[in-house]
């Protein structure tokens, strides 16, 4: 079994939570799913469950070079010199990290409202980027920005391998 799930801004990517923060639970009533990787708590978008060790472990492990597309909201307008620095890769403090993948995008058609709303600032745009990886570190994304001068605002996960959010509300989920 697989489910597809558009997991809301500040939902943990667990089922329990002792702090009585929101969790999978509230959205996924199906047994004895799990996660196939990761979203961290301010992060939205796309979250596999499965109930398939080997597709969880293929999905989730670095080795299998699965890619993941993410769309960052960026506080500033990308020059193509830090969009190349994030393909060339960047030093974070857990090692070198590069992504397969970054460019500029127009505000993704398929977009939500945010509850709360990113804080917006008249005098500094901001912009959309598409980056692309194929590991999956603790905050990577965020930090990779950050180490080129375009701090995170929003941070969707727009894909894993060839499965997508299309169709997908927050809190919505489908099984394949």
């Amino acid at each position: 079994m697989l489910i597809l799930f558009n997991k809301p801004y500040q939902v943990l990517c667990q089922f329990r939570d002792d702090k009585g923060r929101r969790t999978l639970a509230d959205f996924i009533p199906v047994p004895d799913v799990y996660p196939a990787g990761r979203l961290d708590y301010d992060s939205e978008g796309l979250l596999l469950l499965t109930d398939d060790g080997q597709l969880q472990a293929r999905i989730s492990q670095p080795r299998s070079r699965m890619p993941k597309t993410y769309w960052a909201q960026v506080e500033g307008e990308p020059e193509e010199a830090q969009l190349g620095q994030l393909v060339a890769g960047v030093v974070l403090k857990d090692g070198p990290a590069q992504a397969v993948s970054a460019r500029r995008i127009d505000t993704p058609a398929i977009l939500w409202d945010r509850d709360p709303p990113i804080r917006y600032r008249k005098s500094v745009p901001d912009s959309w980027l598409e980056i692309v990886l194929t590991e999956g570190r603790n905050r990577q994304v965020r930090r990779m920005t950050a180490a080129v001068g375009l701090p995170t605002l929003r941070l969707i996960r727009y894909a894993v391998g060839d499965w997508t959010l299309e169709g997908l509300a927050p809190g919505a989920w489908r099984e394949l």
